[in-house]
């Protein structure tokens, strides 16, 4: 039995609500509507958290009184109602009818009047609510953020707010051991499918439109897989040579450690994640692609004892972050995150650096990346890794605006997402 395609979104929303994770609910609620409906799930529940930061001040302005915590479906179903009204081409006489009438799905039947009663006054009041909103509230970020984004960023904070807020492009990367990038160009076109070259990695190509990676000529071969451009940068800048010893320290879901053995298969690769379960779609991607790594279980700020006498050529550390610069590929940040996290993200990202640092090899090199837009995690945490690691050196990279210890690629309407990159190497004892 199917449900409104409403009340699964807002029944989604609603777990987002209670702080959980848009990518662990959103598969459960499109199993529950009919297959034609799940693309407008989809938008319903991503637009609306995209939104998320305007819509709530505004839903809680037009209520007489807040509503009970064990009614935050209903809750969820005004969110959606009114992102409807504000952002979408849906006519407001069907928006209202439609979302009215997930009331008696959710078997609440006595907020009817109530979402109506919302909805309809909404549509009168719409220009004085906006007019009523802070700045932060009118670029649809929490206040926290905001105020971070205009420190850190001053001449870029309105691009940035205003590309977290848009649908993401759909970015392949090109697996270089099977095709050129031209070759799968051309054959996206023979299949009908719009396509350009991206302009910053040498295998990323931007689809005009989703499409579904089945769809997609030689997906299941392993000829392209689904990766932001300024994510292929990791395996272009960390640039490993055959034969060299290569650990991806925090691999999950394993899209930088296949690129690297594509651009090099020779390289001997380390996959490790600290979380098992998903680490499985390491081995998933692995096996698609015809890549072979030594895939592990373990924590980076603690290495496994079986590494402890490994030294590495290369370390990747794609560390666990904020998530603040891929904002508009996950909405849900928006409410998830707290201001207090970043420092406890950077205190834990540092850890992680201290922990790798011993098994890289006296010059090698470690590429720091995360995809954040916050200096508290990127210069900041480099900086201080810098001052209290004497055989640590800062190399410059040719990518990106340039900061105070590395480059930021900052996420761009049509282009790349936000990630930040520092390239360290390790002093040989003696050398200069």
């Amino acid at each position: 039995m199917t449900l409104d395609t409403r009340a699964a979104a807002a029944r989604a929303i609603a777990g987002v609500l209670a702080g959980g994770s848009l990518n662990n609910l959103l598969p459960a609620a499109l199993e529950t509507v009919s297959s034609r409906d799940r693309g407008l799930l989809q938008q319903l529940c991503y637009g609306t958290l995209r939104l998320y930061p305007r819509l709530q001040p505004q839903v809680q302005a037009l209520l007489a009184k807040p509503l009970r915590s064990k009614d935050s479906d209903i809750e969820a179903l005004l969110l959606l109602g009114l992102y409807q009204l504000d952002d979408t081409r849906i006519p407001d006489h069907a928006a209202v009818a439609a979302t009215v009438a997930a009331t008696k799905a959710l078997k609440k039947d006595w907020a009817r009047g109530l979402c109506n009663a919302v909805l309809r006054r909404f549509l009168r009041e719409r220009a004085s609510l906006a007019e009523q909103l802070s700045p932060a509230a009118q670029a649809a970020h929490p206040q926290w953020l905001y105020d971070t984004l205009q420190q850190d960023w001053p001449q870029h904070a309105g691009a940035i707010l205003s590309a977290n807020n848009e649908q993401p492009p759909m970015v392949l990367r090109v697996n270089a051991q099977q095709l050129s990038r031209e070759h799968y160009l051309q054959r996206l076109a023979e299949a009908g499918i719009e396509a350009r070259a991206g302009d910053l990695a040498p295998e990323a190509i931007y689809l005009d439109t989703a499409t579904d990676v089945n769809l997609l000529p030689g997906f299941a071969e392993g000829q392209a897989s689904v990766q932001d451009e300024a994510a292929q940068l990791a395996a272009v800048l960390l640039a490993p040579a055959a034969s060299e010893r290569v650990l991806d320290a925090c691999a999950a879901p394993g899209g930088k450690a296949c690129h690297l053995l594509e651009r090099e298969p020779g390289a001997l690769l380390t996959a490790m994640d600290i979380d098992s379960t998903r680490l499985q779609r390491v081995h998933d991607n692995l096996q698609r692609l015809q890549l072979k790594a030594n895939v592990i279980t373990g924590n980076a700020a603690e290495p496994p004892e079986a590494l402890l006498t490994e030294r590495f050529h290369r370390i990747l550390v794609d560390a666990p972050c904020s998530a603040s610069g891929v904002i508009r590929r996950h909405p849900d940040i928006k409410l998830l995150r707290r201001p207090h996290d970043i420092a406890a993200l950077a205190a834990q990202q540092g850890a992680i650096l201290q922990g790798l640092w011993p098994l890289l090899a006296p010059g090698g090199t470690l590429l720091y990346v995360t995809c954040s837009v916050l200096e508290a995690e990127n210069s900041g945490v480099i900086q201080d890794f810098l001052q209290r690691t004497e055989d640590a050196e800062l190399l410059p990279l040719s990518v990106g605006i340039a900061r105070a210890a590395g480059s930021q690629i900052l996420p761009t309407s049509h282009g790349p997402d936000g990630l930040f990159f520092s390239l360290l190497r390790r002093r040989i004892a003696g050398a200069p």
